[in-house]
């Protein structure tokens, strides 16, 4: 089956639905869904908040990979709800850096040509954390 829909135009219901039932949709992406959660303009922070915690549930592994494939995403979804300085931010993006590293070590990747890398966002970070 195929869910031929956003994820950042669902209520909540609509998430845990697909969350619970991931495995019969053949057109499911957890990154995606992750994405959207930030996106979605239907929720507000304490709902993400809620559906965060919740695809953490299914999904952790993912989100962890989310890190090196879309750090940026990654970022925000993170620290969805809190109240960050210009230290908490740019300590954040170093342990995003050294985790990248780690998991790229791991996996034994010895090239970046996916997710934000592939484009050369390295250090877009540093854009969006002014």
């Amino acid at each position: 089956m195929k869910i031929d829909r956003q994820f950042n135009t669902m209520i909540v219901e609509e998430y845990v639905f697909y969350i619970d039932n991931y495995k019969k949709y053949t057109d499911f992406n957890s990154l995606g869904l992750y994405r959207s959660i930030v996106e979605n303009e239907n929720l507000n922070l304490e709902q993400k908040i809620e559906l965060r915690e919740y695809a953490h549930k299914t999904f952790k592994k993912s989100f962890d990979f989310l890190q090196l494939k879309d750090p940026v995403t990654f970022f925000k979804i993170s620290t969805l709800g809190q109240t960050l300085t210009q230290g908490d931010i740019s300590q954040f993006w170093q342990n995003i850096r050294r985790n990248q590293q780690k998991i790229l070590a791991d996996k034994k990747i010895k090239h970046r040509n996916f997710g934000t890398y592939s484009k050369h966002e390295c250090f877009l970070f540093f854009i969006l954390s002014l």
